[in-house]
């Protein structure tokens, strides 16, 4: 039985699986963000993890990378899916809109972001952060009907740059400009060091980013971004990505 792991963001702490968590989310480089949750989706066997905790209150900076990623290896995680929340910055996006990157920018600093020490130094190979074909499977889900987002109006985007800020606080309407003239797509809390460190595991990892707002001074009123509004958006869209993470595990491949 294949082994996916599926890292939720803010709003998705569960993926309703019947099953009950592994005890122990300590790990060599201290605990995990929660314990994780183990079952079964449509023949395979599924790992939960939730990255901002259960309840969440661990900010995006201050998050244990290393530890999450390195207990869910541990664990039997052959692959991994994450879930991001973001802004968004194409001038065609809105709010609720889905978007599968093939590419990151990381504006963060000071986070650990590596396993290696002096004596042991690996250089990854890093040019395409994201596996095409787990990307492949997300887009091909979230187009689907049997997913029902296109029928709901949201646009799925395929490919785009994901710009990964250090947080808490959101972008300044400078930054974001910025961020647009790098060819950003999206801009995010945390993709990294996710990202790259599943890639020094050798875990193929992608990510689905659901669109909760519009990034700093891209809103047409331009209005202080509304953390209300924010939730609100988080709230519905979650439910939708619920429904695209079980396609595509209906669609996955029992072995490679």
């Amino acid at each position: 039985m294949s082994c996916v792991a599926v890292i939720g963001g803010t709003g998705l702490a569960d993926l309703s699986l019947t099953a009950s968590a592994l005890e122990s989310r300590a790990t060599p480089y201290g605990d995990a963000s929660s314990n994780l949750i183990s079952g079964e989706v449509a023949g395979h066997r599924v790992l939960f993890l939730s990255r901002h905790g259960n309840p969440p209150v661990v900010a995006a900076h201050a998050v244990n990378y290393r530890a999450n990623l390195w207990l869910l290896q541990q664990a039997g995680a052959e692959r991994v899916i994450a879930v991001n929340t973001v802004g968004g910055i194409l001038p065609q996006m809105k709010p609720g809109d889905v978007l599968v990157p093939d590419q990151i920018i990381d504006y963060t600093w000071g986070r650990e972001h590596t396993y290696s020490n002096q004596d042991d130094l690996k250089h990854v190979d890093f040019s395409y952060p994201y596996d095409r074909n787990l990307s492949a499977g997300l887009i091909a889900a979230a187009e689907s009907e049997a997913c029902g987002l296109v029928q709901a109006g949201v646009q799925i985007f395929r490919g785009g740059t994901y710009a990964c800020t250090q947080g808490p606080r959101l972008e300044t309407a400078a930054e974001v400009q910025r961020y647009a003239r790098e060819d950003c797509a999206v801009v995010g809390m945390t993709a990294m060091p996710e990202a790259s460190l599943a890639r020094e595991l050798s875990l193929p990892y992608a990510c689905v980013c659901l669109v909760v707002n519009m990034a700093a001074g891209l809103a047409d009123d331009a209005a202080p971004i509304s953390l209300t509004e924010m939730r609100e958006i988080n709230r519905r869209g979650m439910q939708q990505i619920q429904s695209l993470l079980g396609v595509f595990l209906q669609n996955l491949p029992l072995a490679d």
